[in-house]
Protein backbone atom coordinates (compact mmCIF):
# COMPACT_ATOMS: atom_id res chain seq x y z
CA UNK A 1 0.00 0.00 0.00
CA UNK A 2 1.40 3.76 -0.99
CA UNK A 3 0.57 6.99 -0.53
CA UNK A 4 0.69 9.97 -2.27
CA UNK A 5 -0.44 13.41 -2.77
CA UNK A 6 -3.42 14.00 -5.72
CA UNK A 7 -2.15 15.10 -9.17
CA UNK A 8 -3.81 18.55 -10.33
CA UNK A 9 -5.91 16.50 -13.12
CA UNK A 10 -7.01 13.75 -10.23
CA UNK A 11 -7.90 17.04 -8.57
CA UNK A 12 -9.66 18.61 -10.90
CA UNK A 13 -11.81 15.44 -11.40
CA UNK A 14 -12.39 15.42 -7.75
CA UNK A 15 -13.82 19.14 -8.26
CA UNK A 16 -17.05 17.99 -10.52
CA UNK A 17 -20.59 17.96 -8.99
CA UNK A 18 -21.30 14.55 -8.37
CA UNK A 19 -19.39 11.59 -7.13
CA UNK A 20 -20.40 9.50 -10.13
CA UNK A 21 -18.87 12.24 -12.34
CA UNK A 22 -15.61 12.06 -11.14
CA UNK A 23 -15.62 8.34 -10.92
CA UNK A 24 -16.31 8.57 -14.54
CA UNK A 25 -13.39 11.19 -14.95
CA UNK A 26 -10.96 9.14 -12.52
CA UNK A 27 -11.30 6.35 -14.20
CA UNK A 28 -8.40 7.08 -17.74
CA UNK A 29 -5.93 8.52 -14.92
CA UNK A 30 -5.93 4.72 -13.08
CA UNK A 31 -3.26 2.36 -13.29
CA UNK A 32 -6.24 -0.33 -14.63
CA UNK A 33 -4.36 -3.78 -13.68
CA UNK A 34 -6.00 -6.59 -12.26
CA UNK A 35 -5.88 -6.68 -8.52
CA UNK A 36 -5.11 -2.94 -8.70
CA UNK A 37 -7.04 -0.63 -6.30
CA UNK A 38 -7.12 3.01 -5.87
CA UNK A 39 -8.82 5.10 -3.07
CA UNK A 40 -9.15 8.85 -3.17
CA UNK A 41 -9.27 10.65 -0.02
CA UNK A 42 -10.85 13.80 -0.03
CA UNK A 43 -11.75 16.49 3.11
CA UNK A 44 -14.68 15.79 6.01
CA UNK A 45 -15.77 19.46 4.01
CA UNK A 46 -16.05 18.20 0.83
CA UNK A 47 -19.55 18.23 -0.64
CA UNK A 48 -18.39 15.41 -3.07
CA UNK A 49 -20.19 12.70 -1.26
CA UNK A 50 -23.90 12.57 -0.23
CA UNK A 51 -24.99 13.24 3.28
CA UNK A 52 -24.07 10.23 5.81
CA UNK A 53 -22.11 8.42 2.65
CA UNK A 54 -18.14 7.54 4.18
CA UNK A 55 -16.94 5.88 0.95
CA UNK A 56 -18.35 5.91 -2.70
CA UNK A 57 -17.24 2.46 -4.15
CA UNK A 58 -17.94 2.56 -8.37
CA UNK A 59 -17.54 -0.05 -11.22
CA UNK A 60 -14.23 0.37 -11.64
CA UNK A 61 -11.36 -0.36 -9.65
CA UNK A 62 -11.22 2.92 -7.48
CA UNK A 63 -13.48 4.36 -4.23
CA UNK A 64 -14.13 7.80 -3.19
CA UNK A 65 -13.47 7.74 0.49
CA UNK A 66 -14.08 10.70 2.99
CA UNK A 67 -11.38 11.77 5.77
CA UNK A 68 -13.07 11.56 9.22
CA UNK A 69 -10.17 11.02 11.47
CA UNK A 70 -11.41 12.85 14.46
CA UNK A 71 -8.54 12.80 16.93
CA UNK A 72 -4.88 11.29 16.77
CA UNK A 73 -3.33 10.13 13.88
CA UNK A 74 -4.77 10.95 10.47
CA UNK A 75 -2.46 8.78 8.73
CA UNK A 76 -3.72 5.91 11.28
CA UNK A 77 -7.14 6.53 11.04
CA UNK A 78 -6.69 6.67 7.07
CA UNK A 79 -5.19 3.78 7.13
CA UNK A 80 -7.85 1.57 9.14
CA UNK A 81 -10.81 3.33 6.73
CA UNK A 82 -8.82 1.74 3.71
CA UNK A 83 -8.54 -1.82 5.54
CA UNK A 84 -11.76 -1.85 5.52
CA UNK A 85 -12.86 -0.90 2.06
CA UNK A 86 -9.69 -3.48 0.91
CA UNK A 87 -11.76 -6.10 3.00
CA UNK A 88 -14.88 -5.14 0.89
CA UNK A 89 -13.60 -5.20 -2.81
CA UNK A 90 -10.31 -7.03 -2.89
CA UNK A 91 -8.82 -10.33 -1.18
CA UNK A 92 -6.65 -10.13 2.32
CA UNK A 93 -4.17 -12.03 3.42
CA UNK A 94 -6.04 -14.35 5.58
CA UNK A 95 -8.18 -15.18 2.79
CA UNK A 96 -5.57 -16.73 0.67
CA UNK A 97 -3.65 -18.38 3.25
CA UNK A 98 -7.22 -20.00 4.44
CA UNK A 99 -7.36 -21.33 0.94
CA UNK A 100 -3.86 -22.13 0.56
CA UNK A 101 -4.73 -24.33 3.71
CA UNK A 102 -5.50 -27.79 3.30
CA UNK A 103 -8.97 -27.64 3.86
CA UNK A 104 -10.95 -25.20 1.30
CA UNK A 105 -13.07 -22.21 2.88
CA UNK A 106 -16.95 -23.92 3.51
CA UNK A 107 -18.90 -21.45 1.29
CA UNK A 108 -22.91 -21.38 1.96
CA UNK A 109 -23.32 -20.66 -1.71
CA UNK A 110 -21.48 -23.01 -2.67
CA UNK A 111 -20.50 -21.41 -6.20
CA UNK A 112 -19.97 -23.80 -9.27
CA UNK A 113 -16.33 -25.10 -9.34
CA UNK A 114 -13.52 -23.55 -11.44
CA UNK A 115 -14.30 -24.77 -15.65
CA UNK A 116 -12.73 -24.14 -18.64
CA UNK A 117 -16.35 -23.46 -20.31
CA UNK A 118 -20.06 -23.59 -19.16
CA UNK A 119 -23.13 -24.05 -20.66
CA UNK A 120 -26.09 -21.88 -19.94
CA UNK A 121 -29.70 -23.46 -20.89
CA UNK A 122 -33.17 -21.03 -20.86
CA UNK A 123 -35.86 -22.69 -20.71
CA UNK A 124 -39.57 -21.71 -20.85
CA UNK A 125 -41.86 -24.50 -19.24
CA UNK A 126 -45.42 -23.64 -20.52
CA UNK A 127 -47.58 -26.81 -18.37
CA UNK A 128 -50.79 -25.59 -20.12
CA UNK A 129 -50.49 -24.66 -23.73
CA UNK A 130 -54.08 -25.29 -24.17
CA UNK A 131 -54.49 -22.12 -22.10
CA UNK A 132 -51.89 -20.06 -22.24
CA UNK A 133 -49.82 -19.45 -25.94
CA UNK A 134 -46.88 -17.48 -24.13
CA UNK A 135 -43.83 -15.65 -25.84
CA UNK A 136 -40.66 -14.33 -24.67
CA UNK A 137 -37.91 -12.88 -27.10
CA UNK A 138 -35.34 -14.52 -25.34
CA UNK A 139 -32.55 -13.96 -28.15
CA UNK A 140 -32.82 -9.90 -27.21
CA UNK A 141 -32.99 -10.46 -24.09
CA UNK A 142 -29.52 -12.91 -23.39
CA UNK A 143 -28.03 -10.11 -26.65
CA UNK A 144 -28.79 -7.28 -23.90
CA UNK A 145 -28.41 -8.39 -20.18
CA UNK A 146 -26.45 -11.42 -20.20
CA UNK A 147 -24.24 -11.04 -22.86
CA UNK A 148 -22.37 -7.99 -21.89
CA UNK A 149 -21.83 -10.26 -18.52
CA UNK A 150 -20.56 -13.27 -20.49
CA UNK A 151 -18.18 -10.80 -22.28
CA UNK A 152 -16.67 -9.53 -19.00
CA UNK A 153 -16.04 -13.11 -17.92
CA UNK A 154 -14.46 -14.25 -21.33
CA UNK A 155 -10.74 -14.24 -18.86
CA UNK A 156 -12.97 -16.90 -16.51
CA UNK A 157 -14.04 -19.72 -19.03
CA UNK A 158 -16.07 -19.76 -22.35
CA UNK A 159 -19.40 -19.70 -22.82
CA UNK A 160 -22.28 -20.87 -24.19
CA UNK A 161 -26.01 -20.02 -24.14
CA UNK A 162 -29.24 -21.68 -25.50
CA UNK A 163 -32.87 -21.64 -24.82
CA UNK A 164 -35.79 -24.01 -25.79
CA UNK A 165 -39.91 -24.07 -24.74
CA UNK A 166 -40.73 -27.33 -22.94
CA UNK A 167 -44.96 -27.80 -22.77
CA UNK A 168 -46.85 -29.57 -20.53
CA UNK A 169 -43.82 -29.60 -18.25
CA UNK A 170 -45.00 -29.62 -14.33
CA UNK A 171 -43.06 -28.79 -11.94
CA UNK A 172 -44.17 -31.91 -9.94
CA UNK A 173 -45.15 -30.55 -6.69
CA UNK A 174 -48.50 -29.40 -5.97
CA UNK A 175 -49.23 -26.29 -4.65
CA UNK A 176 -51.53 -25.34 -1.61
CA UNK A 177 -54.31 -23.33 -2.06
CA UNK A 178 -54.00 -20.76 0.21
CA UNK A 179 -58.04 -18.84 0.92
CA UNK A 180 -57.19 -15.51 2.50
CA UNK A 181 -54.99 -14.81 -0.68
CA UNK A 182 -56.95 -16.91 -3.41
CA UNK A 183 -54.02 -17.94 -4.59
CA UNK A 184 -51.20 -20.56 -4.79
CA UNK A 185 -48.52 -21.63 -2.72
CA UNK A 186 -44.72 -23.15 -2.75
CA UNK A 187 -43.64 -23.48 0.27
CA UNK A 188 -39.64 -23.63 0.64
CA UNK A 189 -39.29 -27.25 2.23
CA UNK A 190 -40.93 -28.21 -1.30
CA UNK A 191 -38.76 -26.19 -3.59
CA UNK A 192 -36.02 -29.14 -3.51
CA UNK A 193 -38.93 -31.79 -5.17
CA UNK A 194 -39.04 -29.08 -7.84
CA UNK A 195 -36.17 -29.36 -9.34
CA UNK A 196 -35.91 -33.35 -10.13
CA UNK A 197 -38.86 -33.94 -12.20
CA UNK A 198 -38.41 -31.10 -14.48
CA UNK A 199 -34.64 -31.80 -14.91
CA UNK A 200 -35.34 -35.41 -16.72
CA UNK A 201 -36.97 -33.06 -19.56
CA UNK A 202 -34.10 -30.64 -19.80
CA UNK A 203 -31.62 -32.53 -21.64
CA UNK A 204 -28.46 -31.21 -22.02
CA UNK A 205 -26.65 -32.10 -18.96
CA UNK A 206 -26.70 -35.64 -20.47
CA UNK A 207 -24.68 -34.38 -23.34
CA UNK A 208 -22.70 -31.29 -21.99
CA UNK A 209 -18.70 -31.81 -21.16
CA UNK A 210 -18.92 -28.58 -19.51
CA UNK A 211 -21.29 -27.79 -15.89
CA UNK A 212 -24.25 -26.59 -17.32
CA UNK A 213 -26.40 -23.46 -15.80
CA UNK A 214 -30.38 -24.07 -16.03
CA UNK A 215 -32.37 -21.02 -15.70
CA UNK A 216 -36.24 -22.05 -15.74
CA UNK A 217 -39.18 -19.76 -16.14
CA UNK A 218 -42.44 -21.55 -15.65
CA UNK A 219 -45.93 -20.27 -16.32
CA UNK A 220 -48.38 -21.42 -13.85
CA UNK A 221 -51.24 -23.71 -14.99
CA UNK A 222 -54.24 -22.29 -15.42
CA UNK A 223 -56.06 -24.16 -12.22
CA UNK A 224 -53.03 -23.21 -10.28
CA UNK A 225 -52.37 -19.57 -10.81
CA UNK A 226 -51.85 -17.28 -9.52
CA UNK A 227 -48.43 -19.12 -7.43
CA UNK A 228 -46.57 -17.46 -5.19
CA UNK A 229 -43.22 -18.79 -3.40
CA UNK A 230 -43.11 -18.18 0.15
CA UNK A 231 -39.93 -18.64 2.36
CA UNK A 232 -38.92 -20.18 5.48
CA UNK A 233 -40.45 -18.00 7.93
CA UNK A 234 -44.00 -17.93 5.29
CA UNK A 235 -43.72 -14.59 3.79
CA UNK A 236 -43.82 -13.82 -0.29
CA UNK A 237 -40.47 -13.92 -1.96
CA UNK A 238 -40.28 -10.62 -3.80
CA UNK A 239 -38.73 -11.94 -7.00
CA UNK A 240 -40.90 -15.13 -6.80
CA UNK A 241 -37.51 -16.90 -7.67
CA UNK A 242 -35.30 -18.96 -6.20
CA UNK A 243 -31.98 -21.01 -7.02
CA UNK A 244 -30.25 -23.48 -6.55
CA UNK A 245 -26.29 -23.67 -5.98
CA UNK A 246 -24.43 -25.10 -8.49
CA UNK A 247 -27.66 -26.17 -10.79
CA UNK A 248 -29.43 -23.07 -11.52
CA UNK A 249 -32.66 -20.70 -10.75
CA UNK A 250 -36.64 -21.20 -11.11
CA UNK A 251 -39.03 -18.04 -11.57
CA UNK A 252 -42.41 -18.52 -11.39
CA UNK A 253 -44.04 -15.75 -14.01
CA UNK A 254 -48.02 -14.88 -13.23
CA UNK A 255 -50.12 -13.52 -15.95
CA UNK A 256 -51.57 -10.48 -14.31
CA UNK A 257 -54.78 -10.47 -15.22
CA UNK A 258 -56.15 -13.93 -16.27
CA UNK A 259 -58.32 -14.40 -19.25
CA UNK A 260 -61.96 -14.69 -18.36
CA UNK A 261 -64.33 -17.84 -18.50
CA UNK A 262 -65.71 -17.31 -21.90
CA UNK A 263 -62.34 -15.89 -23.73
CA UNK A 264 -61.00 -17.57 -26.26
CA UNK A 265 -58.13 -20.00 -25.70
CA UNK A 266 -55.18 -19.65 -25.32
CA UNK A 267 -54.50 -16.24 -23.96
CA UNK A 268 -51.47 -14.93 -25.35
CA UNK A 269 -49.16 -13.89 -22.80
CA UNK A 270 -46.23 -11.88 -24.00
CA UNK A 271 -43.22 -12.23 -20.92
CA UNK A 272 -41.91 -8.82 -19.77
CA UNK A 273 -38.15 -9.71 -20.47
CA UNK A 274 -36.68 -7.25 -18.07
CA UNK A 275 -38.25 -8.23 -14.88
CA UNK A 276 -37.26 -11.51 -15.74
CA UNK A 277 -33.85 -11.32 -16.68
CA UNK A 278 -32.64 -8.65 -13.83
CA UNK A 279 -33.81 -12.16 -11.53
CA UNK A 280 -31.86 -14.59 -13.77
CA UNK A 281 -28.55 -12.48 -13.70
CA UNK A 282 -28.81 -12.07 -10.02
CA UNK A 283 -28.78 -15.93 -9.62
CA UNK A 284 -26.31 -16.23 -12.63
CA UNK A 285 -24.05 -14.05 -10.27
CA UNK A 286 -25.21 -16.01 -7.15
CA UNK A 287 -23.78 -19.07 -9.06
CA UNK A 288 -20.22 -18.02 -9.41
CA UNK A 289 -20.07 -16.72 -6.09
CA UNK A 290 -20.36 -13.07 -6.94
CA UNK A 291 -21.92 -11.48 -3.83
CA UNK A 292 -21.25 -8.78 -1.71
CA UNK A 293 -20.65 -9.37 1.82
CA UNK A 294 -22.26 -6.80 4.24
CA UNK A 295 -20.49 -3.17 4.27
CA UNK A 296 -20.75 -0.47 6.83
CA UNK A 297 -24.00 1.60 7.34
CA UNK A 298 -21.94 4.71 5.30
CA UNK A 299 -20.77 2.24 2.26
CA UNK A 300 -22.62 3.14 -0.73
CA UNK A 301 -21.74 0.52 -3.54
CA UNK A 302 -23.05 1.64 -6.80
CA UNK A 303 -25.23 -1.37 -9.27
CA UNK A 304 -22.59 -2.37 -11.82
CA UNK A 305 -24.90 -1.51 -14.68
CA UNK A 306 -25.68 -3.53 -18.13
CA UNK A 307 -22.51 -5.69 -17.69
CA UNK A 308 -23.89 -7.21 -14.30
CA UNK A 309 -20.16 -6.87 -12.61
CA UNK A 310 -18.08 -4.39 -11.57
CA UNK A 311 -14.08 -4.39 -12.38
CA UNK A 312 -13.19 -5.23 -8.86
CA UNK A 313 -16.06 -7.91 -8.72
CA UNK A 314 -14.14 -9.52 -11.16
CA UNK A 315 -10.62 -9.17 -9.81
CA UNK A 316 -12.19 -11.09 -7.06
CA UNK A 317 -13.45 -13.99 -9.30
CA UNK A 318 -10.17 -14.11 -10.56
CA UNK A 319 -8.12 -14.30 -7.04
CA UNK A 320 -10.77 -16.87 -6.12
CA UNK A 321 -10.52 -19.08 -9.10
CA UNK A 322 -6.54 -18.52 -9.19
CA UNK A 323 -6.59 -19.44 -5.46
CA UNK A 324 -8.93 -22.95 -5.97
CA UNK A 325 -6.80 -24.15 -8.65
CA UNK A 326 -3.76 -23.98 -6.76
CA UNK A 327 -5.22 -25.76 -3.54
CA UNK A 328 -6.74 -28.62 -5.81
CA UNK A 329 -3.49 -28.98 -7.73
CA UNK A 330 -1.16 -29.35 -4.73
CA UNK A 331 -3.62 -31.65 -3.02
CA UNK A 332 -3.93 -33.14 -6.54
CA UNK A 333 0.16 -33.69 -6.53
CA UNK A 334 0.26 -34.31 -3.02
CA UNK A 335 -1.81 -37.26 -3.24
CA UNK A 336 -0.01 -38.65 -6.33
CA UNK A 337 3.56 -38.53 -4.36
CA UNK A 338 2.23 -40.18 -1.48
CA UNK A 339 0.60 -42.83 -3.78
CA UNK A 340 3.78 -43.78 -5.49
CA UNK A 341 6.23 -43.78 -2.26
CA UNK A 342 3.26 -46.81 -1.14
CA UNK A 343 3.20 -48.25 -5.23
CA UNK A 344 6.10 -48.51 -6.57
CA UNK A 345 5.47 -49.75 -9.96
CA UNK A 346 2.39 -48.23 -10.97
CA UNK A 347 1.69 -47.49 -14.62
CA UNK A 348 1.55 -43.82 -15.36
CA UNK A 349 0.69 -42.94 -19.16
CA UNK A 350 3.24 -40.62 -21.07
CA UNK A 351 1.28 -38.10 -21.32
CA UNK A 352 0.22 -37.72 -17.49
CA UNK A 353 3.62 -38.31 -16.64
CA UNK A 354 4.70 -35.25 -18.81
CA UNK A 355 2.61 -32.72 -17.14
CA UNK A 356 3.65 -33.84 -14.22
CA UNK A 357 7.26 -33.27 -14.94
CA UNK A 358 5.78 -30.02 -16.28
CA UNK A 359 4.11 -28.76 -13.28
CA UNK A 360 7.15 -29.80 -11.14
CA UNK A 361 9.67 -28.11 -12.91
CA UNK A 362 7.64 -24.80 -13.46
CA UNK A 363 7.10 -24.64 -9.35
CA UNK A 364 10.59 -25.19 -9.48
CA UNK A 365 11.87 -22.32 -11.83
CA UNK A 366 8.89 -20.34 -10.01
CA UNK A 367 10.90 -20.94 -6.99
Amino acid sequence: MTYRSATVTEQAALAVATVEEADVALHPLQEDLLGALTVYVIPETSPLLPQGVGVYVGNHRSAVMRCTPGSGDVLAAVSARVQQIVQAMSFTIDSIATALSDRMPTDTRHPFKSSLGYEITFSLLNPDPKSHDVHWDIEAAVSSYVQPFLNKLGSVANFSVDSQILYYAALGVSPRFDKASSSFILSAHSLPHVINPVEARLGSSATSLYPVLNFLLYVPERVHSPLYIQDKDGAPVGTNAFHSPRWGGIMVYNIDQPAPEKAPLPLRVDVDMVQVMEVFLAQLRLLFGISQEPLPEDFLLVSPGSEGLADWELDRLLWTRTIENIATVSTTLTSLAQLLDKIGNIVIKDDVASEIIYALLKKTCTK
